[in-house]
C-alpha cells in the first residue's frame, strides 16, 4: 500500500508547471511550493507536469530542479520525478558506472525487484543509456555473483504466477540441501538456478519446506555456504520472497542507525517504495524497532530534505 498522498481532485498539470516555474524564479527557490507539488503527485501526474513544463518554458524540468536545489534534497527530488522503471535504471546505472562502482547497491536493486519490474527497468535502461543493463553488469560483477545477477535479470515477467506448488517446493529444498549443507563444498549453480527461476511464492514455499525437512532455515544455509556479493544477492532474493516490507524496513533501519546516515540508501528506498508498499514498510518498521519510520527520518535528516522525505513517507505525528 502506497504512502503517497495526492489531492482528492486532480490538479491541472499546466498550472503545476506554471507554479513550479514561479517557485524557481528570482533570488532563491521557493522549496515549500516545489515540495507541495512534486511530493504530492503520482507518476502519471509528474510525467504530465514535465511535458507541460517543457512545452511552456522550453526547458527540461529535471535540469531546472538540478540548478535550483542542492545536496541530498536535489538527489531525492531528481530521482522522484522519474517514472519507476527509469528511476530503477538510473540508480542502477549510477551504481555500476559511477566514480566508485557500488555492486552492493546494484545487487540490491536487481534482487529486490519482481520479474515484471525488472523487464520494465531493462527497457528503460536501454532507452536512456544506449546499452543493455546486462552488459554493464557483466563488466563489473564476476564469478557466481555475475552469474546470479544475469540469471535473475533474464527471468521472464510471468515467472512465478499462481500459487506455490508444495511438491515442487520440497524438491527444490532437497536440491538446495544436496547442493550445500549435505556435501563438501557448494554447488553454486544449483542455488543460482532455484533462486533465479522461482517466483517469490514458490521460493518462500521452498524455504518453509527446507526448515521442515532439515531443521534449519534456508537463510542459515545460504549464510553458511556462500559469501560476498553472491551470498548477498541470494539473501536479498530470499528475504524479499518472504516479506518485501520487512526487508526494506531493515534496509532503512540500517541506513539510519549508528553514527551518520546512509543517505543513498534512505533516498533510494523512500523514492522507490512510496508508490508501492511504504505503508506496509512503516508498519513493519514500527513492529521491529518500536518507533515510527517518520520519527526516525525526522531525527536523522533536516531542512527541505527532511520535509520532502516526510511528505513521501507520511507524517505519523505533527513535528514543530
Amino acid at each position: 500500500m502506497a504512502s503517497l498522498t495526492v489531492p482528492p481532485v486532480p490538479k491541472w498539470p499546466r498550472q503545476d508547471a506554471i507554479d513550479l516555474h514561479r517557485a524557481f524564479k528570482g533570488f532563491g527557490c521557493d522549496s515549500t511550493t516545489v515540495i507541495s507539488i512534486l511530493a504530492h503527485r503520482d507518476a502519471v501526474q509528474r510525467a504530465a507536469i514535465q511535458r507541460e513544463y517543457r512545452a511552456l518554458f522550453n526547458q527540461d524540468l529535471a535540469r531546472r530542479v538540478a540548478s535550483e536545489l542542492s545536496g541530498h534534497h536535489k538527489r531525492a527530488v531528481l530521482l522522484w520525478i522519474l517514472d519507476p522503471p527509469a528511476r530503477d535504471a538510473t540508480i542502477l546505472k549510477q551504481a555500476l558506472t559511477g566514480d566508485i562502482t557500488d555492486l552492493r547497491a546494484a545487487t540490491e536493486v536487481i534482487c529486490s525487484r519482481t520479474p515484471a519490474q525488472l523487464e520494465m527497468m531493462r527497457q528503460a535502461y536501454a532507452a536512456r543509456f544506449g546499452c543493455p543493463v546486462e552488459r554493464d553488469v557483466a563488466e563489473r560483477a564476476s564469478g557466481d555473483h555475475r552469474r546470479l545477477l544475469l540469471a535473475y535479470l533474464a527471468a521472464t515477467p510471468w515467472r512465478g504466477d499462481g500459487p506455490a506448488d508444495p511438491a515442487a517446493a520440497a524438491l527444490d529444498a532437497r536440491d538446495l540441501y544436496l547442493a550445500g549443507e549435505r556435501r563438501l563444498g557448494t554447488d553454486e549453480r544449483a542455488f543460482v538456478r532455484v533462486f533465479s527461476e522461482r517466483g517469490r511464492a514458490q521460493l518462500a514455499a521452498a524455504a518453509r519446506a527446507y526448515r521442515h525437512m532439515y531443521g534449519r532455515t534456508l537463510e542459515q544455509a545460504v549464510k553458511g555456504e556462500t559469501s560476498g556479493g553472491f551470498g548477498f544477492g541470494l539473501l536479498t532474493i530470499l528475504r524479499c520472497a518472504d516479506s518485501p516490507a520487512r526487508y526494506f524496513a531493515k534496509v532503512l533501519h540500517k541506513a539510519m542507525k549508528g553514527l551518520g546516515t546512509s543517505n543513498s540508501a534512505l533516498i533510494w528506498v523512500v523514492t522507490t517504495r512510496a508508490e508501492v508498499d511504504m505503508q506496509h514498510i512503516k508498519a513493519e518498521y514500527h513492529k521491529m524497532y518500536g518507533r515510527s519510520l517518520a520519527d526516525a527520518i525526522h531525527s536523522e535528516t533536516s531542512g527541505n530534505y527532511r520535509t520532502f522525505l516526510l511528505s513521501l513517507v507520511g507524517r505519523d505525528r505533527a513535528y514543530y
